[in-house]
């Protein structure tokens, strides 16, 4: 959450998604393998004076006759102090989280009415992470390192198992397409490849 606006934010938000939009890709992969990007940036502050939407969403489109180029990077913006709702106006999920967001540090626990989402019971006990002791926070990073490391051990062991499979497809390969194509098609590098002949 951007608390101050400073000078420059706007910049720095379209930076930031063009960054993770440019930077999926390695040299020689395919611009097919880009991924959309959407930038939700929230504010503590209005950005946009001349609206009273709380979220706004722009995209890339042509000029006069505002038809899409493409969908790609998506800026979202959410002003909270344009969120006015109290507890007992909320409606939908959107309603609850911007209500969560705005308020979360004056809830001493969450709302009957918010608690059916269960995602907002769990970040409300991350928020409530900032009260706890050092040793509480030690004994919980701990917690979620383990946590972290299981998850990773776990995809490790699936890429590995992915990369076998394109090292058989690329085998497969050898004798019908160019190293280079090979390479395309399986994600292996071109020295890779080499190495199987």
């Amino acid at each position: 959450m951007q608390v101050l606006n400073v000078l420059g934010f706007e910049k720095r938000v379209l930076y930031n998604a063009a960054k993770a939009f440019s930077i999926q890709l390695s040299v020689g992969e395919d611009y097919n393998l880009l991924n959309p990007v959407i930038a939700l940036t929230i504010t503590d502050f209005e950005m946009f004076a001349s609206s009273s939407k709380v979220i706004s969403r722009y995209c890339l489109k042509e000029k006069e006759d505002l038809t899409d180029y493409t969908n790609d990077i998506e800026l979202v913006f959410v002003e909270l102090p344009k969120f006015k709702k109290e507890l007992d106006q909320l409606e939908t999920i959107t309603d609850k989280w911007l209500y969560f967001l705005k308020c979360a540090n004056t809830l001493r626990s969450v709302p009957p009415s918010m608690g059916e989402v269960s995602a907002i019971n769990k970040a409300f006990d991350i928020a409530k992470q900032s009260k706890l002791t050092k040793r509480e926070l030690e004994a919980l990073e701990k917690r979620e390192i383990f946590i972290h490391d299981s998850q990773n051990a776990i995809l490790k062991a699936r890429q590995e198992g992915m990369r076998e499979k394109a090292i058989a497809i690329a085998r497969e390969l050898l004798d019908v397409l160019d190293v280079e194509t090979i390479s395309q098609k399986t994600g292996l590098s071109i020295t890779d490849i080499q190495n199987l002949n």
